[in-house]
């Protein structure tokens, strides 16, 4: 059977995740596996290279899918897209691929966003997809703070209760910060790379982060409730609508 690569984007804000749910509760996997249904009429199961959690949207996502039939793959992304509508799911590209390709095994890279905007007035365009705050944060507080979380660490602070991970060891690549003009305010974008990552670990890293470029919390802090090793010392975990899954890096990559 031909395997395929789907990239994928999609706003998680209807969705309950990517993974398939309980009857009844709409997922980015159900809705993708319908649409390959109308195509081939059976039962389709895609592979994601990571499971985004209720509200986080991506702009990257990759899945693996086998197929019956020896598609074309732009034929295939356009009759996808055609079946997907309405919802807010988007094949970038389709592209044949080797069996043993895998787009959660065969992945060495996840790149992941979040997006985070303070200004007073409510946010309109953008609601949904991003967490708002009232007032401006110390970019270089918030900086001095993540030093700390680059590099190898038992991130176990900044990891979810029922986080089903073996090893709260991981290698965060890079985590930086950047501040961007934004219509009667300003956003902060903080952009993590890493071979993995913990459930809820981007967002734990975020919500503490911007205690700290609010004042509440000194940058020296962070290394602190990383080298506890301990949930209750964590930050406030922010809220998924800022979140976004960005790319998704292998050996060679599949869509060039």
């Amino acid at each position: 059977m031909p395997r395929y690569a789907l990239k994928i984007d999609y706003d998680g804000g209807p969705f309950q995740g990517w993974q398939r749910q309980a009857e009844g509760q709409p997922s980015v996997q159900a809705a993708v596996e319908t649409a390959l249904a109308r195509l081939e009429h059976r039962q389709h199961t895609i592979a994601a290279a990571g499971r985004t959690d209720t509200g986080v949207h991506a702009t990257g996502q990759v899945a693996t899918v086998d197929l019956e039939r020896d598609w074309d793959p732009f034929r295939l992304s356009e009759a996808l897209n055609f079946h997907l509508k309405p919802q807010p799911v988007a094949i970038l590209q389709a592209v044949r691929v080797d069996d043993d390709f895998h787009a959660r095994f065969s992945a060495i890279e996840r790149r992941y966003l979040f997006r985070l905007v303070a200004r007073r007035a409510p946010v309109t365009h953008d609601r949904g997809c991003v967490w708002q705050i009232l007032s401006p944060l110390d970019l270089g507080a918030m900086k001095a703070g993540a030093e700390a979380l680059v590099g190898l660490h038992d991130f176990t602070t900044f990891r979810s209760s029922i986080c089903q991970a073996k090893s709260p060891v991981k290698t965060l690549d890079c985590i930086e910060i950047t501040e961007h003009p934004y219509a009667g305010g300003v956003e902060y974008r903080f952009a993590l790379r890493a071979r993995s990552f913990l459930h809820n670990q981007v967002r734990s890293i975020v919500g503490t982060l911007e205690r700290v470029g609010a004042g509440a919390w000194s940058p020296e802090r962070v290394a602190e409730a990383l080298a506890a090793k301990d949930r209750a010392a964590c930050g406030p975990v922010c809220p998924p609508q800022g979140l976004y899954l960005t790319g998704v890096g292998y050996p060679v990559d599949p869509f060039c």
